[in-house]
């Protein structure tokens, strides 16, 4: 093999290593390495719940973009993105940690705005906290001990424990030291529906015959017209005693109306008064009542009267006036 055969092959070998080299180097890098690398978006969590430096952003499942660096803010924490400048985000979009498999990788979502308006660089993307799968697996732990201790107490209720019987053996004493009264009952039961269904009795007759149901719909019927009556005498009722605390009619004036109330006081003592000076022989009627002396006078009068009244009948017209007066005088 002379010199240049083998220059020629070394020469091909450095070529081959040089292109390996450099298909590494475009895969590691992800195709950029003579792409501009994008704008900054600055996307605050709570918890980053394991997303990493070079974790993928999608959109849809398609990567617009990579996680550029995560650091530590004010009582948060931030993933600052590496967003493809090809692609516009509206400003409503909301980005999420999501898990990308079961084995726990990471990355974060981005979903679709509908703002006429974009971020730009250096600009906060809205974000929502996600359910951490870690959180998930040690509730299913929590819930899988919980179910253990409901089985063992059911296995405990079912089997019985030490010192205790079973659910099935309590139930099967009960139903044996309860048997002869059970099948008594059922059989009273058996008795009753069948003499029900004879018509024997008040239920029977109500259940079979249908007169017996008329009529008592019938009552029914007029129970209701008679609690509708009573409910209107009832407003009525309401009616009256609201107008005779308002003053309207003659028992609100009585009750209500001072002035009403004054001028009874007033007659009342009126009458009082008038009643005394009557009891105490004052006025005509008071000596009409109390003077017996004037009563003996009156009673003379109606005696003379009488007798001229009798005198007429024998004696003209003037001679009737005559003794009328000599009656009276």
């Amino acid at each position: 093999m002379n010199n240049s055969q083998q220059t020629i092959r070394v020469g091909l070998f450095f070529l081959l290593g040089v292109a390996l080299a450099w298909i590494t180097f475009v895969a590691l890098s992800g195709g950029q390495v003579f792409q501009k690398k994008g704008y900054t978006l600055i996307a605050p969590f709570a918890n980053l719940k394991g997303l990493k430096t070079g974790d993928d952003v999608l959109m849809a499942g398609v990567k617009i973009g990579s996680v550029a660096q995560t650091r530590l803010g004010q009582q948060r924490v931030e993933a600052v993105l590496s967003i493809d400048p090809k692609v516009q985000i509206p400003t409503d979009a909301v980005a999420s940690v999501e898990t990308s498999s079961l084995l726990g990788s990471q990355h974060l979502a981005v979903s679709f705005g509908r703002a006429s308006t974009t971020l730009k660089e250096g600009d906060e993307i809205q974000t929502k906290t996600t359910v951490d799968m870690n959180e998930v697996i040690s509730q299913l732990g929590s819930l899988g001990a919980k179910l253990e201790q409901v089985a063992e107490g059911v296995s405990k209720a079912l089997g019985g424990g030490e010192g205790s019987s079973s659910m099935f053996a309590k139930i099967d004493k009960i139903v044996t030291d309860n048997g002869p009264k059970l099948t008594e009952t059922i059989a009273n039961l058996q008795d009753i529906t069948a003499r029900i269904k004879n018509s024997e009795g008040t239920l029977g007759k109500l259940v079979n015959d249908p007169k017996l149901h008329d009529e008592l719909l019938v009552s029914v019927q007029e129970i209701k017209r008679a609690a509708a009556d009573a409910r209107l005498f009832m407003d009525d009722a309401k009616t009256i005693v609201a107008d005779v605390k308002s003053g309207k009619g003659t028992l609100g004036v009585l009750l209500y109306d001072e002035a009403a109330a004054a001028n009874i006081k007033t007659t009342a003592a009126n009458l009082r008064s008038i009643s005394d000076k009557i009891n105490n022989g004052e006025g005509t009627l008071g000596k009409l009542i109390s003077d017996d002396d004037l009563y003996k006078d009156v009673q003379s009068t109606l005696k003379k009267a009488d007798q001229m009244i009798d005198s007429l009948n024998d004696q003209g017209p003037i001679t009737a006036v005559g003794v009328a007066a000599q009656a009276v005088f």
